[in-house]
């Protein structure tokens, strides 16, 4: 667990035991606490033993949302509790193996003077470094001096800023990845069409899953925007979320639509392949038919046993050829080849 106290000329780490005093003092500026002279940020990384009792115990957060940051949630949330504090759970993508999206999972608490950010349980397969990645940048910034929030809402908003970020990045690599498939199309070089095909609609889900992520975050904020729970002053900040995730929505819908006509005009090329062999199997079999039925029914009168009526015989093979070239002949005709 991380603590956190900014103030107006540093930001520095704080011990577990002062927490319950910065958490008094946080936000006590007369009549604006989202204006504090100190901002608390407690971080609260995945199966921390000490999380739960903290949440409890010392911010005494709802029983019902302490347990939300305990286990996976499928969804977003936003709550209000008692006008005291707010409670949301966002999303962010992580590309996984064989095409599969893992959902990463923060957990936001955000009251008087004070952010708590705690991280969602995660698959055992992801790294736990990586539902740290968007907090890690924000709180370096902090560490370096490079930025100091002056209320609560901007903190908020640069963590929101990460997980967005993050999107982007992702959308940038699959930008890279359909470029790829687009020149291995249009050049001919597909290799194996079932791992192609496997490789472009795994993209496409990579597309979608950022898309849908961004898209329920969005319904998250656009509700803190109506309720304007973080204040007038926070007006800008909420916005400019909310049109980050527009942005995301929009960026990952454009790329799709792109990728869908790549998967088109790969799949077309290759049902047209398929209609021309089937146009050649079609002339090959109209070729050999009529030979096949002449010879079943005269080849056991021209041919025997004891002997073989050899004048029979040519005369057959001339009729045979004849024939398959005529059907050539109508087949070209035809366009069939």
């Amino acid at each position: 667990m991380e603590i956190r106290v900014i103030d107006g000329e540093s930001a520095r780490s704080a011990p577990e035991s002062d927490l319950a005093g910065w958490l008094a003092a946080a936000g006590d500026v007369e009549g604006d606490p989202g204006r504090a002279a100190g901002l608390l940020w407690v971080d609260v990384p995945c199966d921390d033993p000490e999380g739960e009792r903290v949440l409890r115990e010392v911010f005494e957060f709802d029983p019902r949302a302490v347990r939300d940051c305990l286990r996976r949630n499928p969804t977003p949330k936003f709550h209000i509790y008692d006008g005291r504090h707010v409670f949301m759970v966002l999303h962010v993508p992580y590309p996984g193996a064989q095409g599969h999206v893992h959902s990463i999972e923060l957990d936001l608490f955000i009251g008087p003077g004070y952010l708590v950010t705690v991280h969602g349980p995660l698959n055992p397969k992801v790294d736990p470094g990586v539902a740290q990645i968007e907090v890690d940048a924000v709180a370096r910034r902090l560490s370096d001096g490079r930025w100091l929030p002056s209320s609560i809402d901007q903190l908020v908003h640069a963590v929101v800023t990460g997980l967005n970020r993050q999107m982007n990045a992702q959308l940038a690599q699959l930008r890279y990845e359909t470029w790829e498939l687009e020149r291995q199309v249009t050049s001919g070089a597909l290799g194996d069409p079932e791992a192609f095909l496997e490789e472009m609609f795994s993209v496409r889900l990579g597309l979608q899953a950022i898309r849908t992520m961004a898209a329920l975050n969005h319904t998250v904020y656009a509700r803190m925007s109506r309720l304007r729970v973080l204040g007038d002053e926070a007006r800008f900040t909420v916005k400019d979320s909310l049109d980050q995730f527009e942005r995301v929505m929009a960026s990952a819908d454009i790329q799709t639509e792109y990728l869908q006509g790549v998967i088109e005009f790969y799949q077309t090329r290759i049902n047209t392949k398929m209609t021309v062999a089937a146009e050649r199997l079609a002339v090959i079999a109209a070729v050999t038919l009529p030979v096949t039925a002449l010879s079943s029914i005269m080849g056991m009168n021209v041919i025997v046993n004891d002997s073989t009526h050899w004048g029979e015989l040519i005369v057959l093979l001339a009729v045979m050829l004849t024939m398959s070239a005529v059907l050539l002949v109508w087949a070209r005709r035809q366009g069939w080849w």
